[in-house]
């Protein structure tokens, strides 16, 4: 068992896949059963949720999706190295008992369980914000519902590495000759900020 703090570390946004390494539905109803228990403003419970595993649909739905908006000569991962799964975020608009927004926030809390208990069972996943509205008529959802994150999910085929920000601030990701992926973050320091009240 992963401490949390490794857990964290280890839940990276991945986006090359063992495509041909499934993931059973069951695993994937046990996350999204992890994902309905986070926090949810007002209690409201606005998410929805679909599971993608079988081929066809995830076919369908893999030219949609935006996969790395600081990688412009990257069009995604190739055949053979796509997700083996997807989880839909949906909100249902009918429940909202405030702002928009809030169902944002509940989605960012489910989407990060769905993510460090996949991590803890070796499975990678990356959250996809860049898709068209024409998504939701592919999976065929009409209003209240609408899809409002797409989680690709999958056995990792590629490294995440962590680094420090440099001094010239940059904090996009990139990629190394070998294909690794490195990810900046700020510092500890830099995101601290000491009460002056």
């Amino acid at each position: 068992m992963m401490h949390i703090s490794s857990l964290v570390a280890a839940t990276r946004s991945v986006r090359r896949f063992q495509e041909q390494r499934l993931i059973e539905e069951s695993r994937l109803r046990e996350w999204v059963d992890l994902a309905r228990l986070g926090g949810s403003a007002r209690n409201a419970q606005v998410l929805k949720y679909m599971v993608v595993s079988e081929s066809r649909q995830r076919e369908q739905l893999f030219p949609l999706l935006g996969w790395a908006g600081y990688l412009p000569d990257w069009q995604g991962p190739v055949a053979g190295e796509r997700p083996s799964a997807y989880i839909l975020c949906l909100l249902d608009r009918s429940l909202l008992k405030g702002a928009e927004h809030e169902a944002h926030v509940d989605c960012g809390i489910a989407s990060q369980n769905i993510l460090l208990a996949a991590a803890e069972q070796g499975v990678a996943g990356c959250r996809i914000g860049a898709f068209p509205a024409k998504i939701d008529r592919l999976v065929q959802l009409e209003e209240p519902l609408s899809v409002l994150l797409v989680l690709a999910l999958g056995y990792p085929a590629e490294s995440v590495t962590l680094e420090e920000v440099g001094v010239d601030g940059d904090i996009r990701y990139w990629r190394d000759q070998e294909q690794g992926h490195h990810v900046p973050k700020r510092s500890l320091a830099e995101v601290l900020v000491a009460p002056t009240f």
